[in-house]
């Protein structure tokens, strides 16, 4: 992409936020485009929904830019306060997040900042039969795991257990966590923040590992025993 002058403003929100929704790092790209918007002489050509995919965007690849968007991104944000759907007040609360708890930054204001935060903790977190599946096993083999931990950041995380002391948060991936059995950006982001922000320790169990254990109970204790085992896990 030599040439973004021929770009619109959504054509620039889209390109990011596709390689940030797949987690394709491309740090030269994220800058042009970050330095484009720069040279813009405000940010009013953009949609709320372009404005919250960039934000977004940017806070998946953890690739900053010019402190002049930053600022105009927050006023611009600001502006469009009430034109915002529950999708774009959560990726905003994730690059709050970013800039104020992975970065030092400034962040949301706080007229926006609290309905951000509150959409995102809204978040519907109805277990899948398949995480049910695996609490029962981490019942089993003794661990009390708790479902649906909440995180001081915000995050819900599947299951919590403690392990000689040590907290350690499980979570049981879907399909629709991944891109081609890679974590799609959304998972990757909420790992990364979740472990930053939050000092947790986790560990994942992707769907197509636990459903080749078919029904063989043994087999999934064993498993999770052999993946939580770096933690002190007795066998």
């Amino acid at each position: 992409m030599d040439n973004l002058k021929s770009f619109v403003p959504q054509d620039l929100a889209n390109t990011i936020w596709a390689y940030a929704t797949a987690d394709i790092q491309h740090p030269a790209l994220f800058k042009k485009i970050g330095d484009e918007i720069a040279t813009m002489d405000d940010l009013k050509s953009f949609n709320p929904q372009d404005l919250s995919n960039i934000a977004w965007a940017y806070t998946v690849s953890n690739i900053d830019s010019a402190p002049f968007f930053n600022s105009a991104l927050r006023q611009e944000l600001l502006n469009h306060q009430n034109e915002f759907i529950d999708d774009n007040f959560r990726q905003l609360y994730q690059w709050h997040l970013w800039q104020t708890k992975e970065n030092s930054n400034d962040g949301l204001p706080d007229s926006l900042l609290e309905r951000c935060k509150q959409t995102f903790l809204s978040a519907d977190t109805r277990s899948s039969s398949l995480q049910k599946d695996v609490v029962s096993e981490l019942t089993s083999i003794g661990l009390n795991p708790i479902e649906e931990y909440l995180t001081e950041s915000g995050y819900s995380i599947d299951a919590l257990v403690e392990i000689n002391g040590k907290k350690v948060g499980i979570e049981v991936d879907g399909p629709y966590h991944f891109i081609a059995r890679r974590p799609n950006g959304p998972t990757a982001l909420k790992r990364r923040q979740v472990q930053l922000i939050d000092k947790l320790s986790l560990v994942s169990v992707p769907y197509w590992e636990w459903n080749k254990l078919g029904k063989d109970q043994s087999k999934k204790r064993e498993y999770l025993k052999g993946l939580l085992n770096c933690f002190g896990l007795e066998p």
